[in-house]
């Protein structure tokens, strides 16, 4: 028995996506996911929330703002926000949610890639759209396990267009193919046609594309995090007007004007945007065993851009085979660190501009200041014991977390953090490194004594937190992860156990404890983004 669909590209996609949708989560295609892609589910949404509640708790800007919006729309029949019992429109609670979610760019990663199928466009994105699936099951009185299967679902259509289309090509935000698969997981909870899900996957692409333009400039803004937040919004919109009847653009992953086809034309000729022609690419969609999206996706095990994974695991690798170039508080014994690494490593977090960050949102895409953080957090802690494989014990040691991205003297502007950035100099590898992206995370790491003794971490492809590591103990790690988060999410002395634990037991609530969900008292701990 087939454990996928293909929907080819000389048909309707958007169409096939909406049929897929429906039929996934009514069981009709097969069995389902197994309990591996559950499980790993389950984590990410885990990580997810208590990414999300976290930072509510330190009242970053965003999410506060969007969480409060969202309590000015009261709908008894809608979805609850972060921290509050107080039912909301659907879409609002969704934007507040999946905005808080995003912003400490600290979850999950998918890397659209698929070799065995030719599959390999490369785009990234992130779990941020679970979102869609709880509010979609807080209102319609659906239990845990439904909305563990629809996060399945919002995952593998997010991530397997990623395989096939890279929208930064184009310098279109990723956040479009989950704004898609949000569309159509909403509409299939809330039993929609599949025309009704291919009208507003057509009203997605057509009214709602966000450029790149959101993350360029020295400095970001609110708009970065937020971006796959308000793509989410207007697909649930979207989504709901398709349902009262609005008829959006149809087959548009065939539309010569839409931006499938318009960046990569399938006819020839002066007329090939005006003619009819296929779609750029087909889709396999899986719908039962091990073989899904998500399956694929890497945990960050703390804050950091996951382009910097490899080179933080070489130098937790360094702290443990040479402690003696840690014993110096300064980082005085170390000379220099030369980074080797990959496009788009290199363009986006090696980007000279992001060697003086000033913000936690440009601190946090800055490799420099990534990998200083953690070496001074090594310099602070002092020597670990020898281990072998991953080193879990260092990653939970010194796991970066909000504090160390405060815009403040203890953290973005800290002299130690500053000194060591000085030393650090990185370049691009070029294709041999170019072609082992994104298989894995190719990055080198060199650290040289101020006695000439150099070591050379070697290639890293396969950091702790990726899918294809095979040395970390990941829910050991994940679960300080969780914990960290949880002790700022939560008031001094309360306990994030039970909170996990409600997180991790999702599949077996009912539907008035999936209302119930998100039913958190926040710590109040103003004053994270002031500077000082």
């Amino acid at each position: 028995m087939s454990t996928s669909v293909t929907l080819p590209r000389n048909e309707n996609q958007a169409l096939g996506i909406g049929q897929f949708a429906i039929d996934f989560m009514s069981g009709a295609l097969g069995p389902g996911p197994s309990p591996a892609v559950l499980e790993r589910t389950r984590w990410f949404h885990t990580d997810a929330v208590l990414c999300g509640l976290s930072a509510l708790a330190l009242e970053t800007n965003a999410p506060t703002i969007l969480r409060a919006e969202a309590l000015d729309y009261p709908d008894e029949g809608g979805a609850t926000v972060f921290g509050s019992t107080t039912r909301v429109k659907a879409e609002k609670a969704v934007v507040a949610n999946n905005s808080a979610v995003r912003e400490w760019d600290s979850n999950g990663t998918n890397f659209g890639f698929r070799p065995e199928l030719g599959h390999t466009a490369g785009e990234f994105g992130h779990n941020d759209f679970y979102g869609v699936a709880v509010a979609a099951c807080q209102q319609r009185g659906l239990d845990g396990a439904t909305a563990l299967k629809a996060m399945v679902l919002l995952d593998e259509i997010r991530g397997r267009l990623a395989e096939v289309f890279s929208l930064k090509t184009y310098k279109i935000d990723h956040v479009v193919h989950g704004a898609i698969a949000s569309a159509a997981t909403y509409g299939a909870l809330m039993g929609a046609t599949a025309e009704q899900i291919e009208s507003a996957i057509g009203m997605v692409v057509a009214h709602y594309i966000p450029w790149r333009a959101i993350r360029a400039g020295k400095q970001l803004s609110d708009s970065k995090g937020a971006s796959a937040a308000i793509s989410s919004e207007v697909a649930v919109l979207s989504m709901k007007r398709a349902m009262k009847g609005f008829i959006g653009p149809k087959d548009i992953y065939r539309n010569p004007e839409a931006i499938f086809r318009f960046f990569e034309p399938t006819t020839e000729g002066a007329q090939r945007w005006k003619e009819q022609g296929d779609s750029p690419f087909d889709l396999h969609l899986s719908h039962s065993g091990d073989d899904f999206a998500v399956m694929g996706m890497h945990f960050k095990l703390g804050l950091y851009e996951h382009q910097s994974a490899g080179a933080l695991q070489a130098i937790i690798d360094f702290i443990d085979a040479r402690p003696d170039l840690l014993t110096d508080a300064s980082g005085g014994k170390i000379e220099s660190i030369e980074i080797v690494a990959y496009e788009p490593a290199f363009g986006i977090i090696g980007n000279p501009m992001k060697k003086d960050p000033r913000t936690r949102q440009s601190a946090d895409h800055s490799m420099a200041y990534i990998v200083a953080t953690l070496i001074r957090k090594a310099l602070e802690h002092g020597p670990f014991e020898k281990s072998e494989g991953a080193h879990d014990d260092v990653w939970k040691s010194l796991m970066l977390s909000p504090y160390d991205y405060q815009v403040s003297e203890g953290a973005i502007f800290h002299p130690v953090t500053r000194s060591l950035m000085d030393k650090i100099h990185f370049s691009h590898g070029g294709p041999e490194y170019d072609k082992r992206y994104p298989d894995g995370i190719p990055t080198s790491v060199v650290v040289t004594s101020i006695d000439g003794d150099s070591v050379d971490s070697g290639l890293v492809m396969y950091p702790a937190g990726h899918a294809r590591n095979t040395n970390a103990n990941l829910k050991d790690i994940l679960d300080h992860k969780f914990a960290l988060l949880g002790g700022i999410a939560l008031p001094d002395g309360a306990s994030a156990g039970p909170l996990v634990d409600r997180l991790e037991s999702l599949p077996h609530l009912n539907p008035a404890q999936v209302l119930d969900l998100y039913n958190v008292e926040l710590a109040s701990r103003p004053g994270y983004e002031a500077i000082d």
